[in-house]
């Protein structure tokens, strides 16, 4: 009798099989710069008319319905295949796609948010200052004011008026005729030693007024000032009084649109791509899904730019409270579900940008084209403030990248430099795996922020992969 041959190891012994060296996407395939352009036409188109939090939901809604979400009721069975959806106050969202698997085998979890930095206006905004009108604004989320000033901006919300309903304001957009600006001082006027202040000094908070009118009003008997001037107008078109102004979320919004960057027309150029560009990737993928094995759990949250504080923010219990009425109320099975699920932090990544080097480290740092980034942890110093994913699933999500011919790269911020988080660390802390993954971008936090095509494309088919 033969004894049977001793399977030898294959030793990689090439250094394309030892090194991770991720390429760059157009390398791999024409057809992939094919399907990224047809992705990202309408991805441009979803930037252009989703720029605050409340527009983001109300299109997701909108879309998820046609596609047969219904809203989500706690006292029905659901059966696999069914698609719900859960608003939370118009400013957070959650889609589901009920899956063959029971509950208390876990769920699949993609978590991107709808807000983006952008400029408030105070609680009592309006007023008068030498025969100008003007706005006093608070600003949004980590913004760098000097990005805001001198560019056309444009007021989105909506205003809760005396009876409570609730009116929808934009006013600014290319469709409309007029637009709103802050002002900056010319650099004659502007001494030697402002020149050398630290870029967060250039203008401070309290100096970012809006111009909104420079004329009087006179009619009849009644003369008056800019600011009557421009309540006269509002009450006009709105049928407010200053009093509704207070009862607004009403923000600037840089007043142009998303387009094409580049020769080669391979970038996209726009505003709230932090985070739209997960948070559409998310929405596709969720909307195609079907005969999935766990049930999907698409969450759009508001309020990721403050520290996720707030009850639509994914601080509060709102995640919890929507799996523990999945489950019925039964606790067991929400345990269960719990230790069970998987999760995905969408968010975008900081990419590199030669003109900046100094503020990366290379070897870590995530690349245009090269794909979508894994982060296992976010934040700055000791790894404060952020969860950090487990060598084990690490492992189980690069894999399904894998497996799937889908192009990714890591990326990690300078130990000491940076910073910054995701809402990753609130969904671990229910006892869920979750791992950041994200598509690299130029001037993150800026009002014209910059992707590739091809990775916003990646995004899509690793979110696809890891629903399926």
């Amino acid at each position: 009798m033969m004894e049977k041959k001793k399977k030898t190891k294959k030793i990689k012994d090439k250094k394309e099989e030892l090194e991770f060296k991720p390429k760059h996407i157009a390398e791999l395939s024409s057809k992939i710069q094919i399907e990224a352009d047809k992705y990202t036409q309408k991805y441009i188109n979803f930037l252009n008319n989703c720029k605050t939090e409340r527009e983001t939901i109300k299109y997701i809604q909108q879309i998820a319905t046609k596609y047969g979400y219904k809203r989500f009721d706690k006292n029905i069975n659901y059966k696999p295949g069914d698609k719900i959806y859960f608003n939370i106050k118009n400013k957070s969202i959650i889609l589901s796609t009920i899956g063959n698997s029971q509950l208390s085998n876990g769920t699949c979890i993609v978590a991107s948010h709808v807000d983006s930095p952008r400029i408030d206006l105070k609680t009592k905004p309006l007023y008068s200052d030498s025969e100008l009108a003007m706005f006093k604004t608070h600003y949004y989320g980590g913004i760098k004011k000097h990005h805001w000033i001198t560019i056309p901006l444009a007021l989105h919300g909506v205003i809760a008026g005396k009876n409570e309903k609730v009116i929808e304001v934009i006013i600014g957009e290319p469709s409309d005729d007029t637009t709103f600006c802050i002002t900056d001082l010319l650099p004659h006027l502007d001494r030697m030693n402002d020149r050398e202040r630290m870029w967060g000094e250039v203008i401070a908070g309290e100096q970012l007024n809006v111009i909104a009118g420079s004329l009087p009003f006179k009619e009849k008997n009644e003369n008056s000032d800019a600011k009557f001037s421009i309540l006269k107008l509002l009450n006009k078109k709105y049928n407010i009084t200053e009093e509704d102004l207070i009862c607004a979320d009403l923000s600037l919004v840089p007043a142009f649109n998303a387009k094409n960057i580049g020769l080669d027309k391979s970038l996209i150029g726009g505003y709230g791509q932090d985070d739209k560009v997960c948070v559409y990737a998310s929405l596709m993928a969720e909307l195609q899904t079907k005969n999935n094995k766990q049930t999907t759990i698409s969450v759009f949250t508001d309020r990721e730019e403050i520290g996720s504080d707030g009850n639509t923010g994914l601080a509060s219990d709102m995640l919890k409270n929507y799996l523990m009425m999945l489950c019925k109320m039964d606790i067991n099975m929400y345990l269960e579900c719990v230790e069970n699920s998987i999760c995905l932090s969408a968010d975008v990544k900081a990419a590199f940008d030669p003109t900046w080097a100094h503020a990366y480290e290379r070897n870590n740092c995530a690349y245009l084209n090269h794909g979508i980034c894994i982060s296992r942890y976010t934040g700055g110093g000791g790894k404060a403030g952020t969860s950090e994913a487990r060598a084990e699933f690490t492992r189980r999500i690069v894999n399904t990248l894998n497996k799937n011919k889908i192009a990714w790269q890591t990326s990690s911020n300078k130990v000491d430099q940076g910073g910054g988080g995701t809402v990753a660390r609130f969904i671990a802390n229910l006892g869920i795996e979750v791992i950041d993954i994200g598509v690299p971008i130029l001037s993150m936090h800026s009002p014209y922020e910059i992707v590739s095509k091809l990775d916003a494309y990646m995004m899509l088919k690793a979110i696809s992969a890891f629903l399926m």
